[in-house]
């Protein structure tokens, strides 16, 4: 009877969107309930994109298509799970820090975030200290992630988390910096909580920092 399960796992691994759509809206009209159709159909498929991705086994085209994949069911599950009371597994705001126009990596790890059932809040490009502290204060999330592609506006990380320090949120939650010029010892230097190379890693730093197996 999991088949389905199976299945829907499968067409969000192939990117393959309307069956998704439509294996999802099977699903629930044979009485699986919502929380089972995610765990066991799209975040299983989405771990797979992560171990592949992380393995260099796919590449971001294919991540990206999956996602869209996971989207389409989504549309379909989201309204179930509000209505089950289903709580997502943590929450996160993320955007690409302020000067910075890149957002292809920030994307994919909101996506795979998504696809590990966090709850994503997405503040975009170009986003200054004020708009990530006045995010904190409304959304209250546990997790907040920057994402800087250049040399030059990766300092900007480091005024962030100062910034988040003098309006006392600092210790609200932990922050998890990436980028092409970001490394763990500019993390650490910085003050952040965790660094992650690649989405598939961020998931995996995300869910280290908040304690979830």
């Amino acid at each position: 009877m999991a088949e389905i399960l199976d299945q829907i796992a499968k067409e969000l691994f192939a990117g393959n969107a309307k069956a998704v759509a439509e294996l999802t809206q099977k699903a629930l009209s044979e009485g699986f309930s919502p929380q089972e159709i995610l765990n066991e159909g799209m975040i299983k498929g989405m771990n797979e994109v992560g171990v592949k991705f992380k393995a260099n086994e796919i590449y971001v085209p294919e991540v990206l298509i999956a996602a869209r994949a996971m989207k389409a069911g989504m549309e379909i599950l989201k309204p179930k799970l509000a209505e089950t009371g289903v709580e997502p597994v943590g929450k996160m705001i993320i955007g690409t820090v302020k000067g910075d126009l890149h957002d292809i990596g920030k994307n994919l790890v909101a996506m795979m975030m998504e696809g590990a059932g966090f709850e994503v809040i997405d503040l975009g490009i170009d986003v200054p200290a004020e708009k990530f502290i006045q995010a904190i204060e409304e959304y209250q999330p546990q997790l907040v992630g920057m994402s800087a592609l250049l040399t030059t506006t990766m300092i900007q990380i480091r005024e962030n988390i100062k910034a988040f320090q003098e309006a006392s949120i600092r210790d609200q939650v932990k922050v998890m910096i990436g980028g092409a010029p970001v490394t763990q010892k500019f993390a650490d230097e910085v003050g952040a909580d965790g660094y992650a190379p690649d989405a598939a890693s961020a998931v995996d730093k995300a869910k280290e920092l908040l304690g979830i197996s």
